[in-house]
């Protein structure tokens, strides 16, 4: 969600400038790319990009591309072969093995379901959420682009229009797999192809404890674009001036934290304030919640002594709420330094939240993405 995050800023300064633009997606792969689809890259006239569609190889045609887009104020379509001798001459020797569609969306701020408008939709809700792209690898075919945001996954069924209904499967089955999908749709006896994608919100990690360590936590999620809330007893720790990139800051008794979040599963947290008492009365309420990932720093053992004391208090703690709760904390990669071991904990919260098992990826016996976008 960082990019898509950015390209809503960036967009919302371009706008109040009067400055064109025009939003790239990767929209569908052959083969093997640097990025997979839904990949988003926002070009001014001005020549300023956000985001990206590539490793850097496609952004300098792209941007050409681009500025045609907005000079004609309409979509287009562009495939870019990193096989072929052409894709050689414009700088695409990248060993990729695979064709890259990237449709080039003119933003017209006068429509009310521009695709930064949908886009700044999704980011409004802490929901998953599926949005939907139109296009035509035909060169002559229409691109429609970015059409439809549903944010409430959770209904049953969706208020689609009629015309739309066709999609109403794939979007279920999208739904009910969390997958992307990519599918064909037939409209006036015209075929075009859709990219149903499946998004989640920003991951919010709530740090317990502002100790020196922590910094070093936050500034690493900082980098991902997480949403980071610090929280602590001590209200001298707890202050803009050692957490400058923290979003909320919270000091309070253990008690009263999770009262104090709105807590869904895409919100986790690292307990780190090397006071046993203040993170056994928060690990307490937290196994109760949606959270999908509770770090535990220190030792085996101080977690295994918090289990045991929950039993003496006659807490049950199943199988179930075990498997959420990570400790010692973070990725077994020799971490020592401060630094290295705010790494180790944010690389396993990545891990946890993608169902990856964190392995080199020399020993993956298949693809490093998985299939993405299922195609139906």
């Amino acid at each position: 969600m960082k990019e898509i995050n950015d390209i809503v800023l960036a967009a919302g300064v371009a706008a109040s400038e009067n400055i064109r633009m025009v939003l790239a997606t990767v929209v569908k792969v052959e083969g093997s790319s640097y990025r997979r689809p839904g990949a988003r890259m926002l070009v001014t006239e001005e020549g300023q990009m956000t985001g990206a569609i590539s490793g850097g190889c496609l952004e300098g045609d792209a941007l050409k591309k681009a500025l045609l887009a907005i000079h004609q104020q309409k979509n287009r379509l562009v495939s870019y072969d990193t096989n072929t001798e052409e894709g050689s001459s414009i700088g695409l020797q990248l060993g990729c093995n695979g064709i890259v569609h990237i449709l080039f969306e003119y933003v017209d701020l006068q429509q009310t379901d521009h695709p930064i408008a949908l886009l700044q939709r999704l980011l409004q809700q802490r929901e998953e959420g599926l949005l939907i792209t139109f296009f035509s690898t035909d060169r002559q075919g229409e691109q429609k682009g970015t059409r439809l945001l549903i944010k409430d996954l959770k209904e049953q069924a969706f208020a689609l229009d009629a015309h739309y209904s066709p999609l109403n499967e794939h979007i279920q089955f999208a739904k009910r797999e969390r997958k992307s999908v990519l599918t064909s749709f037939q409209e006036n006896g015209q075929s075009s192809e859709v990219l149903i994608e499946y998004l989640v919100p920003t991951v919010h990690l709530v740090i317990a404890g502002a100790g020196n360590d922590a910094q070093l936590v936050v500034e690493t999620a900082h980098l991902l674009g997480w949403k980071i809330t610090v929280v602590d007893g001590r209200a001298s720790h707890v202050n803009t001036a050692r957490f400058p990139r923290a979003h909320q800051l919270i000091a309070a008794p253990a008690v009263d934290i999770t009262a104090k979040l709105s807590i869904d599963p895409w919100t986790v947290f690292v307990l780190m304030t090397h006071n046993y008492a203040y993170d056994l009365t928060l690990l307490k309420d937290l196994m109760h919640t949606s959270t999908r990932y509770i770090g535990s720093l220190g030792p085996k053992t101080k977690l295994l002594r918090m289990f045991d004391d929950m039993q003496e208090a006659g807490m049950t703690v199943t199988e179930s709420q075990r498997s959420i709760i990570y400790g010692p904390v973070g990725l077994d990669i020799g971490a020592e330094t401060s630094e290295e071991i705010a790494i180790a904990i944010i690389a396993e919260i990545k891990a946890v939240l993608n169902n990856r098992p964190a392995t080199s990826l020399k020993f993956l016996k298949t693809k490093i993405h998985t299939e993405y976008p299922t195609i139906i």
